[in-house]
């Protein structure tokens, strides 16, 4: 059988169909490369999980046309450190790591834009540790690298500051120490000296609209493909759905395109997909960045292609093979699209959970609609990997309409039908 031999770090289940689904699929034969709980379970070994990975490839009786990966660290960082070992095209490492590590990218971010919020450093060494200069409550405190929003929180206080910081101090070896390993591969520049990867993170609190801009750089040019907007929960920080195309006037895109440019040309990304998230304050018209990802989004995947008629994970891999990236425009078969987070704000086990069968059969009944359930029946919901600060991501829910109303009319049959029950195991919100 002939194709391109791709090998897809991280690769799990829930993102085979958007992968399949990709123009040209039957030109590709993907290839798990390491699993995503080796990937993100627990404190990674880098020299240890580089090696294995080494051991896969090197073992593979066929060509290594393609190394390509759509997660955080360590995959963002593992891909351009494998390709260039096998001789498969991807970002430079240092590009990658002036994305993710998010201490280096606000400098970065200066340089070129002033759509910012004010940020410093938080010494987690001294043994009061007090907020930057100038960064003023509320601000949030986060790890120079975490896991989706993992020990994030919103502070509006001294005392909550203190709190938090408690939190990060236990937290943030797990993942700062492995990152540590890959910016020794790396000449730092003299603001990054002595920097590290156990970086705590101040930045004033940002208000509005949340939007995530994706594109790709190839050939030195800088494209945009999407626009979507993040609407939260009510009353809080954790996302209810993403939705796409987003509805911000034209302006006002126009705005977020060029700021996205700018930036990505300064950290000197090329032949790779992104993702930059900004906030939008309608009341004063303002945007700040909120964060640059070194790689597109995959819970964006459905929704580009219900609208547009192909997965984002198309440019990935057409940028991987050396290919023209470009994505189909307004191809698909709905107008609009939207990832939805069902969530449980408590502590809890999951006692009620569909099977496959049943969720196939819900996805047949209710046309244009994609389910991915996240706890085991059984599991405890403090053990589930990625969680933010806040809450517990229960399902996944895409859905595709003409309307807005038809996107939360599907959503709402969903989670009826999906009758996932939990059982609350102490009382209090997601930290009480």
């Amino acid at each position: 059988m002939s194709g391109k031999n791709i090998f897809v770090l991280g690769l799990e289940e829930a993102n085979l169909p958007a992968l399949h689904d990709v123009p040209d699929a039957e030109r590709y034969r993907f290839h798990p490369l390491l699993t995503h709980g080796e990937l993100q379970g627990g404190e990674i070994s880098v020299p240890d999980l580089l090696g294995k990975a080494e051991g896969i490839l090197d073992s593979f009786d066929g060509t290594i046309d393609a190394i390509v990966g759509y997660w955080d660290f360590p995959v963002s960082t593992f891909v351009p450190i494998l390709s260039e070992r096998y001789g498969t095209r991807s970002a430079s490492l240092e590009s990658v790591v002036k994305c993710e590590h998010k201490y280096w990218s606000r400098l970065e971010q200066e340089k070129a834009v002033d759509t910012h919020p004010r940020f410093g450093r938080v010494d987690l060494d001294t043994p009061d540790p007090r907020p930057p200069e100038g960064v003023r409550f509320p601000m949030w405190l986060k790890p120079a690298l975490a896991y989706s929003s993992e020990l994030a929180f919103g502070v509006h206080d001294e005392a909550e500051f203190r709190a938090a910081v408690d939190r990060i101090r236990e937290g943030i070896g797990r993942v700062g120490r492995p990152f540590e390993d890959i910016l020794g591969r790396l000449d730092l520049p003299p603001e990054m000296t002595g920097v590290g990867g156990q970086v705590c993170l101040a930045e004033e609190a940002l208000s509005g609209i949340q939007v995530a801009v994706e594109g790709y750089v190839h050939d030195g040019e800088v494209t945009v493909y999407g626009v979507l907007d993040s609407i939260d929960y009510p009353g809080c920080s954790s996302f209810l759905r993403h939705q796409y195309p987003s509805t911000l006037p034209e302006p006002v895109l126009h705005r977020l395109r060029d700021a996205t440019a700018r930036v990505m040309r300064q950290i000197g990304m090329q032949e790779a997909t992104f993702s930059v998230e900004y906030f939008y304050d309608p009341h004063t018209d303002a945007i700040n960045v909120l964060e640059v990802n070194p790689r597109h989004s995959q819970s964006h995947a459905e929704l580009f292609q219900y609208v547009d008629g192909a997965p984002n994970h198309h440019a990935m891999l057409r940028l991987a093979l050396g290919e023209d990236p470009a994505m189909p425009h307004r191809a698909g078969r709905y107008r609009t699209a939207a990832k939805w987070y069902y969530r449980w704000f408590a502590d809890g086990v999951a006692r009620k959970v569909p099977t496959h069968e049943e969720i196939a059969g819900i996805e047949r009944r209710i046309p244009g609609t994609r389910i991915h359930v996240i706890p085991e029946p059984g599991q405890h919901l403090a053990d589930m990997a990625e969680q933010d600060s806040y809450s517990f991501e229960l399902a996944h829910v895409f859905t595709g309409g003409d309307s807005e109303e038809e996107l939360r009319e599907k959503y709402d049959h969903c989670v009826a039908a999906l009758d996932l029950a939990c059982e609350r195991t102490r009382p209090g919100g997601r930290d009480g």
